[in-house]
């Protein structure tokens, strides 16, 4: 009698819920809802301009040029689910680049013995990131904004600023860049490893205790330990995987670039950041997935590849963007407010 009445109940109360109210509920639910939508409109408005956007070449320049910033947005999903930021992502990622690059560069060293050095050293930085937010409990992004300037001026001064091209690299740091043909759509192997590593993410995120403890640290820490989850040790897993996932990054721009520069994707950050946000993670940890991560990375290429096919100019290009963010954080805001 009990559970009837508590279901009718709770039957009542869902009908006195406005229109507005249900959509609240069913986005807060599943985030990824609304940037899924975003990206239709947004599809939809683009083929109406430009004819050409929709092509199976064109679409697949995109996806090309989402790849990168996408892996990136792996790792920066991790750290905002724990209610952090990353400000070092694209430094990280270029120190990675560069590092492996030069140790290649002309037959230097074994194309796999410098990418594991690489890709172990953007590790060893999200390692050191984590230690310094777990250990010192310094502010993830008074860290970040620290090793942002560390780690570029490391590139810099190991690169002396300048670019390797393609042709002085062994072909396993090149392959990435390589890819094969559906048609008249175009995928590199890049786009499949990126594909592998938001399968693999999503698994460890949704099918294991360690993805758990992750959300259960973003929502509320101090409750997380009270429970018994180790905290700190799920931090610092989450910084060393994000900063691993930056140095896959790093093997995924040489292909597409076609070169190692210390200047590759300077707005890499920002667009990590924005993907992330977009695709209804929320800044204050704790809720969001990495499906909606991709769909956020595709709306932040789709935007600029869309109006660049248009000739709309770089700043108005940014200032899309910036709009893009806002509108997001609005609606997270909004979201967070749900009520049973």
């Amino acid at each position: 009698m009990t559970t009837t009445s508590g279901s009718a109940a709770a039957e009542f109360s869902r009908r006195q819920h406005s229109p507005l109210q249900r959509l609240q509920h069913v986005l807060h639910a599943r985030p990824w809802l609304s940037p899924l939508f975003l990206l239709f409109v947004a599809f939809v408005s683009f083929f109406i301009a430009t004819p050409t956007f929709l092509t199976p070449g064109s679409m697949g320049i995109l996806l090309q040029q989402t790849a990168v910033v996408a892996a990136l947005a792996v790792g920066q999903t991790l750290i905002v689910l724990t209610a952090g930021i990353d400000l070092s992502v694209g430094a990280v990622m270029v120190l990675s680049m560069m590092v492996m690059a030069s140790l290649a560069e002309d037959g230097g060293m074994p194309g796999i013995l410098a990418l594991l050095i690489g890709v172990g050293l953007a590790t060893l930085a999200g390692f050191v990131n984590a230690l310094l937010v777990t250990r010192i409990n310094l502010p993830p992004f008074i860290v970040t904004l620290g090793s942002l300037s560390i780690f570029t001026a490391i590139a810099l001064l190991y690169s002396g600023g300048a670019s390797i091209q393609a042709s002085h690299l062994p072909r396993l740091l090149n392959v990435l860049g390589e890819g094969f043909g559906i048609g008249a759509f175009r995928l590199t192997w890049g786009i499949v490893v990126v594909v592998l590593i938001y399968a693999v993410m999503a698994f460890v995120l949704s099918q294991t205790a360690w993805g758990r403890y992750v959300y259960a640290v973003g929502d509320d820490a101090e409750s997380a330990r009270l429970s018994g989850v180790p905290s700190r040790r799920i931090l610092l897993g989450v910084y060393t995987v994000a900063g691993l996932i930056y140095g896959l990054a790093a093997w995924i721009l040489i292909g597409r670039a076609g070169a190692a520069t210390p200047n590759a994707i300077p707005d890499a950050n920002l667009a990590s950041i924005t993907a992330v946000v977009i695709g209804g993670t929320s800044l204050f940890g704790g809720r969001g997935r990495l499906i909606g991560t991709l769909i956020g990375a595709l709306i932040v290429q789709t935007f600029a590849f869309g109006l660049s096919q248009l000739g709309v100019d770089q700043q108005w290009r940014v200032l899309a963007t910036g709009v893009l963010v806002i509108v997001a954080v609005a609606i997270d805001q909004w979201i967070r407010k749900v009520k049973a």
